[in-house]
């Protein structure tokens, strides 16, 4: 029987432990059953428990979110991050992993770690974090130590009309399943590789209690404390990182519209309305900083979305269009033929494939 340890005077012949928790911690020292535990990273070799152990590779998670926005032709950066407390070392050590990136990279970098946010000093902070963004030099991009601190990050750049991502782009890290949709620019985050460290642990666990079988039999048990380490997935794109280097203050206002306002089916004139701008002269400035056409902007803005939905969800195909500003599903399997030669239907398929 195996067990995780949400609280105190629960057996099992073996336990997995939150060792991310202090009191979880401290509680596996009185414990006489095998234990694996799990948590983050540390830069530091004293600070992992000397008991077995599986983290998540603090450093390749931050890593993986800058080399994504420098790639992305950034030169400025910024972390978002928590105060330090003895439950969230986590979050410290991804802190020190951008300080050292930014230091070894020599680019110009921000740190802000704010508050726990309640709802009794939630304006507050929010007005703590406006004032920490906009002292931050444009276009910048910035990591956010979880998705719930980058969703902070998006609404007060919606409060503060900084248009993301051609102002301030932004990555969060957790890729939480239920969130990543929830604000109007949807949230580009790092994946970590949490069913690996769950399998990892349990056959870790598995192979311990093995070896104690065996000892009983023998009468010696080899003692030894591995550790593995789990890197970060991948980056999960979404809106909020797709920066590109734009200069044409109308263009990018337009892009912003775009972005807000495909799915809804929005055609030319109304980019036109908002911007109050003549078409020959948008085109003329989309064709020099996009080198196509507003109608292509709109057009690639829809396609992109639905060829996200279909990888990375499980909404029926038959519920996309409506989500993406296509008229019909008839429409949009014209659509993919014509622009990625298949279908919706190959195309999710060959995503969950490959």
């Amino acid at each position: 029987m195996y067990s995780f340890i949400p609280y105190k005077g629960l057996g099992g012949d073996g336990i997995i432990a939150d060792l991310d928790d202090p009191e979880i911690e401290s509680l596996i020292s009185t414990l006489t059953v095998p234990v694996i535990g799990i948590g983050g990273s540390y830069e530091n070799e004293e600070d992992y428990p000397k008991i077995p152990y599986v983290g998540t590779d603090n450093v390749s998670l931050v890593e993986t979110a800058f080399n994504h926005l420098r790639d992305k032709g950034l030169e400025n950066f910024a972390f978002y991050g928590l105060p330090e407390h003895p439950s969230m070392r986590w979050a410290n050590e991804r802190e020190k992993a951008f300080n050292n990136i930014i230091n070894r990279e020599k680019y110009y970098g921000s740190v802000y770690r704010g508050n726990i946010t309640t709802a009794e000093t939630w304006q507050y902070d929010m007005n703590r974090l406006a004032d920490w963004l906009q002292r931050l030099p444009s276009p910048i991009g910035i990591i956010a130590v979880t998705d719930a601190r980058a969703r902070h990050l998006l609404q007060v750049c919606e409060h503060l009309q900084l248009i993301v991502p051609y102002k301030i782009a932004i990555i969060g890290i957790d890729n939480e399943e239920l969130t990543r949709y929830l604000t109007r620019v949807s949230l580009s985050s790092v994946g970590q590789g949490c069913k690996s460290m769950g399998y990892t642990a349990a056959k870790m666990l598995h192979n311990r209690l093995t070896k104690l079988e065996q000892a009983a039999l023998k009468g010696s048990l080899e003692n030894s404390s591995p550790r593995i380490v789990v890197p970060a997935v991948k980056v999960f794109e979404r809106q909020s990182s797709d920066f590109q280097a734009i200069k044409d203050p109308y263009v990018i206002r337009a892009m912003h519209y775009i972005r807000n306002n495909a799915y809804n089916g929005i055609k030319v004139d109304q980019v036109l309305s908002y911007l109050r701008i003549s078409r020959s002269n948008l085109e003329l400035r989309f064709k020099e900083e996009r080198g196509h056409s507003v109608h292509c902007e709109i057009h690639n803005a829809k396609l992109k979305r639905a060829c996200q939905l279909l990888i990375s969800t499980t909404i029926t195909i038959a519920d996309i269009p409506s989500l993406c500003g296509y008229p019909s599903l008839q429409y949009m399997y014209t659509v993919f033929k014509k622009e990625i030669k298949m279908t919706p239907k190959e195309f999710r398929l060959k995503s969950m494939l490959s």
